[in-house]
C-alpha cells in the first residue's frame, strides 16, 4: 500500500514540475502609474484633503464643500 501511495506522490510530482516548466511563466503586470493623478488640497475649514478638481477656493484658500465655504466666510465676518 505504501508503494502505491508513494508512485502516485512521484507521478504527481512529475505531472506538476513538467507543467510548470512547461508553460512560460505569465509576466507580471508593471504597477499601474495612474495618468489622471491630480494635486491634492487641504480644506481651510475641516483639514480634510481633497483633489483640487473638486474643491472650492476662495481667496487662496481651498474647500471641501459649499457648506465648509460658507461657515468659513461667517466666521470671518465676525
Amino acid at each position: 500500500m505504501f508503494r502505491l501511495l508513494f508512485w502516485i506522490a512521484v507521478i504527481f510530482a512529475a505531472i506538476w514540475l513538467w507543467r510548470r516548466f512547461k508553460t512560460p511563466s505569465k509576466p507580471r503586470p508593471a504597477p499601474r502609474q495612474q495618468e489622471d493623478t491630480q494635486p491634492m488640497v487641504r480644506c481651510a475649514q475641516c483639514g480634510v484633503h481633497v483633489p483640487r478638481a473638486h474643491a472650492l477656493s476662495q481667496e487662496n484658500r481651498w474647500y471641501c464643500s459649499r457648506a465648509h465655504l460658507e461657515q468659513d466666510q461667517r466666521s470671518g465676518e465676525q
